[in-house]
C-alpha cells in the first residue's frame, strides 16, 4: 500500500513553517532532544500527521480545540484506524495538556518509548 503522498508536500512544508504553540512546544520540549528521530508534519496516505517516527512506526498528534466535537473525533477515530493498519501507533495529546501538563506528557511520551518492544523499531524508514 502507497504510504506517501506527494501533493501533500508543499502543504506539510508550510505546516512545518507554522506549527501551533503547543506544536512547537511539544517538539522542543520532548523530541528536539530524543535518542529517536522525529519529524514534524510528515505526508502518510492522505493525510498529514504532526509527528512521526520511522523507527518506532509512531505517530503523535497535537489535537486542539477543533478535535473535540462529533464530526472531528469520528475523522479522527477513522483516521487512526488507517494509520493502525499501515502498522503505526498514534498516540495523541491535547493543546492544552502540552501547554500546561508537559511534564505529564513527557512521563506518558517516556513510559512509552521505554516499553516498545524492539520488534517495533523498524530500521528502515517507512516512508
Amino acid at each position: 500500500m502507497k504510504t506517501y503522498t506527494k501533493n501533500l508536500v508543499p502543504r506539510a512544508r508550510a505546516m512545518r513553517r507554522t506549527m501551533t504553540q503547543a506544536e512547537r512546544k511539544f517538539w522542543f520540549e520532548c523530541l528536539h532532544q530524543s535518542p529517536y528521530k522525529f519529524r514534524a508534519q510528515r505526508p502518510i496516505g492522505n493525510f498529514i500527521v504532526d509527528f512521526y517516527c520511522a523507527e518506532l512506526k509512531l505517530i503523535i498528534e497535537i489535537d486542539g480545540e477543533r478535535h473535540f466535537n462529533k464530526a472531528a473525533e469520528i475523522y479522527d477515530s477513522e483516521r487512526t484506524v488507517f494509520l493502525n493498519g499501515l502498522g503505526f501507533r498514534v498516540l495523541r495529546f491535547s493543546n492544552d495538556d502540552v501547554l500546561y501538563r508537559i511534564d505529564a506528557v513527557k512521563s506518558e511520551l517516556t513510559k512509552y518509548l521505554n516499553m516498545t518492544p524492539p520488534s517495533l523499531r523498524d530500521t528502515s524508514p517507512i516512508l
